[in-house]
């Protein structure tokens, strides 16, 4: 069994990401080329529709400056 301090909250995890610059870029562009397509991969996820969810972020994050933003938050 895993300490629960040893595997921080999601949410948190998520905010930390998002409070970087790449995560800034990264939200940016998300907003830019695919506001209401990520507003409605949101709407699917928080309606339990995970799949369809899944489905939309990857469209987005097919862009080329995505995976480059992706690739600096995964260092």
């Amino acid at each position: 069994m895993q300490n629960r301090s040893d595997n921080p909250n999601p949410m948190q995890e998520a905010m930390k990401i998002a409070s970087t610059p790449a995560g800034q870029q990264l939200l940016k562009l998300l907003r830019q080329n695919g506001g209401q397509e990520l507003q409605q991969a949101m709407a699917k996820a928080a309606a339990g529709d995970y799949d369809q969810a899944k489905q939309a972020i990857n469209t987005l994050l097919s862009d080329p400056e995505a995976k480059k933003l992706l690739q600096q938050l995964g260092r």
